[in-house]
């Protein structure tokens, strides 16, 4: 089977880089699946469990954000943060969604920021997914 570059790159580190057969995302304008050979494409992400299929098996990526670029055979995502599932802390990660859900349930505190408790929310959520599909 035909393979691509996927190189996912955080301020930090390189988090993943292997050839792979698909990648999907969820690009600003909704999901994207990316095969090889596929037409130049750059995007913003958002926050999304990136899917990798490579070998016939899929694993995920927790990304929270970036922009992902297509060219040449190759898919480049410059990420804010990512992370394979083995080094996703569920436990950490589901005291976040529980801290996240109480602030935007909690109607009596004006001063509660609802758009980075949505995110921090979701980015929780995404962790989850990825951390729970060891």
């Amino acid at each position: 089977m035909s393979t691509m570059q996927l190189d996912i790159v955080t301020p930090e580190r390189k988090v993943y880089s292997e050839e792979v057969e698909m990648v999907i995302a969820r690009a600003a304008e909704g999901d994207i699946g990316i095969l090889p050979n596929h037409a130049p494409f750059v995007s913003p992400l958002k926050i999304t469990a990136v899917k990798v299929k490579k070998g016939g098996e899929e694993s995920l990526v927790a990304v929270s954000g970036g922009f992902i670029e297509v060219s040449e055979n190759k898919v480049t995502i410059l990420a804010e943060t990512a992370e394979l599932p083995d080094e996703i802390d569920v436990e950490r990660a589901e005291a976040a969604k529980k801290r996240a859900e109480e602030r935007l349930s909690d109607e009596q505190n004006e001063e509660i920021n609802f758009k980075r408790a949505q995110i921090a929310l979701q980015k929780a959520m995404i962790r989850l997914q990825v951390g729970k599909n060891r």
